[in-house]
């Protein structure tokens, strides 16, 4: 797709529907792999520097990154669509508009959450109830970070835009310097291995910071050189002051986004309490669990994101013929791929669990009973996801965040208090599938019979346009003037 000022991107309104699907998908799945192959390395070092307490220290300060980015995530998402939509119906400008008002809102609250949150550190990780042995790691670690966040977010901005346009090979190579960069600067910086300084926590943290610094300095170089759909240049920068129309439009369909991130960080907390009460052996069962259900849920996110790009391309575009192709071929990939997942984890459980509980862990056994029953739930979690992608395209956001509220607290958490009773702590695991199974029928019933289809998502003109746009329909050229 080519537009003005020479942008480039990939065109995801023609050609075969699945071949396209899987090629734009894969480098998000990729890129996926290498954020969480990051943290999984990263922790390993903190780990055999530092000891317990600094792994403790860093699991709080990552809960309060993640309900941060939750937000991100959500305004990222509706900028994406509208940056699709906008490709879709080769209006750049349109894209341009959505992309600054994005970066303008969220980089504006993110010095200012930056800010405060380095003043507020020791506040908020004693509402944590941070354990007293891990709270001066947890503090020296929480501050770089937050020194990092306007940079990190702008680095999420960019590589979700990129995607609604169509690029997701861009995103991967980016993603893979600052996994690189990361990895290789925190043992230096932990351990002030050479030149380097010995920093302790706040090494992993800086190793962090300079990664995402020198990747968004070297993505944004790219961009531009590129001459990308997304730069702006001269009048367009005056596009990063959000239009208060667009800013309107992303924060509706954004905070509803990214509430589904919040509901379930809270329903993960919820979980984890009713695990603890079942011993420390069932706890570690758990948490290894987990480590192994990141891996088997990234399919299902790479084709989600890659069919709600791909939909609102399409819908911008016009071709509703096929978006029904595009979400058959997103179930059928996302079947396929997460299946293989989950069939590689169940058969590798045993010694993938030994890397992080050791051979003769009391824990590996309940583990495995674990994945045996609650692993297969993640196929009809992608199917969910396949469908809300869709239906995220021409902006429908609240189905999504109710079918995911009903499934995660009445349904999940219900099953696994109600039945706890007769099936003990199978019944937390059990909550797993019939908790999916709802998410996924209400999905399914709101694709097919709900009103998403009637909506329209769009990038509002530009104020001066409406106002031009008045002052012509006022007094057209060329109307016949009264001769008295």
């Amino acid at each position: 797709m080519a537009g003005p000022a020479g942008a480039r991107s990939r065109d995801l309104t023609a050609g075969p529907v699945g071949r396209t699907l899987l090629l734009f998908a894969l480098p998000t799945l990729g890129s996926n792999i290498l954020q969480s192959l990051n943290g999984s390395i990263n922790a390993i070092w903190v780990g055999r520097f530092l000891g317990e307490g600094a792994i403790a220290a860093t699991s709080n300060a990552n809960i309060i990154m993640f309900l941060m980015f939750s937000a991100v995530f959500g305004f990222g998402m509706a900028a994406t669509i509208l940056i699709g939509q906008a490709m879709g119906r080769r209006d750049v400008t349109g894209a341009r508009r959505a992309f600054g008002s994005a970066v303008g809102l969220v980089m504006g609250g993110a010095f200012a959450v930056a800010a405060a949150g380095w003043i507020f550190s020791p506040a908020i990780l004693t509402l944590l109830s941070t354990p007293a042995d891990a709270f001066a790691l947890a503090l020296a670690y929480l501050r770089v970070i937050f020194l990092a966040l306007p940079a990190s977010m702008l680095f999420v901005l960019l590589m979700m835009a990129l995607r609604g346009m169509g690029d997701a090979m861009t995103p991967l190579w980016f993603m893979g310097a600052s996994a690189v960069i990361d990895v290789a600067l925190n043992p230096l910086l932990i351990g002030g291995i050479g030149p380097f300084p010995r920093m302790g926590i706040a090494g992993s943290a800086t190793a962090s910071l300079i990664a995402t610094h020198v990747s968004v300095i070297a993505l944004l170089v790219t961009i531009y050189r590129r001459d990308l759909a997304i730069r702006l240049r001269g009048e367009e920068l005056k596009w990063l002051i959000p239009d208060p129309q667009l800013m309107r439009l992303i924060l509706s369909k954004g905070l509803p986004m990214g509430a589904q991130m919040l509901v379930m960080t809270l329903a993960g907390l919820a979980m984890i309490k009713l695990v603890n009460r079942h011993g420390i052996d069932t706890a570690a069962a758990y948490g290894v669990s987990q480590q192994l259900w990141t891996y088997i849920q990234m399919p299902a996110m790479a084709i989600g994101a890659a069919v709600s790009a791909m939909a609102a391309q399409n819908i911008g575009a016009g071709r509703w013929d096929r978006i029904a192709t595009i979400t058959r071929s997103g179930i059928l990939y996302n079947c396929l791929l997460t299946g293989v997942m989950i069939a590689a984890v169940i058969v590798f459980d045993r010694p993938a669990m030994a890397l992080f509980l050791g051979g003769d862990s009391p824990a590996i056994p309940i583990g495995r009973h674990i994945q045996l029953i609650a692993s297969w739930s993640f196929v009809l979690f992608g199917v969910t996801m396949v469908l809300f992608s869709t239906v995220r395209a021409n902006g429908a956001v609240w189905a999504p965040l109710i079918a995911l509220a009903v499934a995660m607290f009445p349904v999940r958490i219900g099953v696994a208090l109600l039945a706890a009773p007769w099936l003990g702590a199978d019944s937390i695991w059990w909550s797993f599938p019939v908790g999916s199974l709802t998410a996924m029928g209400i999905a399914i019933g709101y694709y097919r019979w709900g009103g998403w289809r009637a909506a329209r998502l769009a990038v509002p003109p530009a104020s001066e346009a409406l106002r031009e746009q008045t002052f012509a329909e006022a007094e057209p050229a060329g109307r016949p003037q009264p001769t008295g």
